[in-house]
């Protein structure tokens, strides 16, 4: 290969990397409900793409390297896309901890600032408590991890939340339940 065609390959792979990065995170910011980012990110995700494809199939016929190192940015990106995803955690997600030590485990996680709603239950082995924490993305790990510390015998699911809802303030006059019932019933 020539100088040239190896930097042409190069810029490829990191143009690649590129739209491919910005569109493993519109993806993931579509799924969060962010519309504005993923427009955004979906606008310079396709601009990228059209001008490296346009090189690419300019340049295709004279030497097939370049649709490996297409594919060699394309690879890259997704990996890349999701790393960022990662270390930026769009989001909230839900901890579910059942442990046998849930009023301590509890009360450990409070102090480390998270809200813990205890559930009592009744699992294969006699009596379990249901720890649920709505958290960020970026302090779910941890909340597990703290779980698993407390009680190594824990068992716990983590998953991703589309939507939260806070607790009406007092202010805000509930509707009655029999209005909240006939609106159900109209449909």
């Amino acid at each position: 290969m020539t100088g040239n065609i190896v930097l042409d390959c190069l810029l490829i792979v990191l143009a690649r990397v590129g739209d491919q990065t910005l569109g493993t995170v519109r993806t993931v910011a579509i799924i969060n409900g962010r519309r504005a980012l993923a427009f955004g990110l979906g606008f310079f995700e396709v601009l990228l793409w059209i001008v490296v494809v346009s090189s690419v199939m300019k340049q295709i016929e004279a030497d097939r390297v370049y649709a490996i190192f297409y594919a060699v940015g394309f690879a890259l990106g997704n990996y890349v896309g999701i790393t960022i995803e990662r270390w930026v955690g769009f989001g909230d997600q839900v901890l579910r901890v059942f442990t046998r030590g849930g009023d301590a485990m509890a009360a450990l996680l409070r102090d480390q600032g998270f809200r813990v709603t205890c559930f009592n239950g009744s699992g294969r082995d006699g009596p379990v408590q249901l720890l649920f924490l709505e958290t960020p993305r970026r302090r779910a790990a941890l909340a597990a991890r703290m779980a698993r510390q407390i009680d190594p015998g824990c068992f716990y699911l983590l998953d991703d939340i589309r939507t939260v809802s806070t607790a009406a303030p007092d202010s805000v006059p509930l509707p009655a339940p029999a209005a909240v019932a006939a609106a159900s019933h109209r449909k």
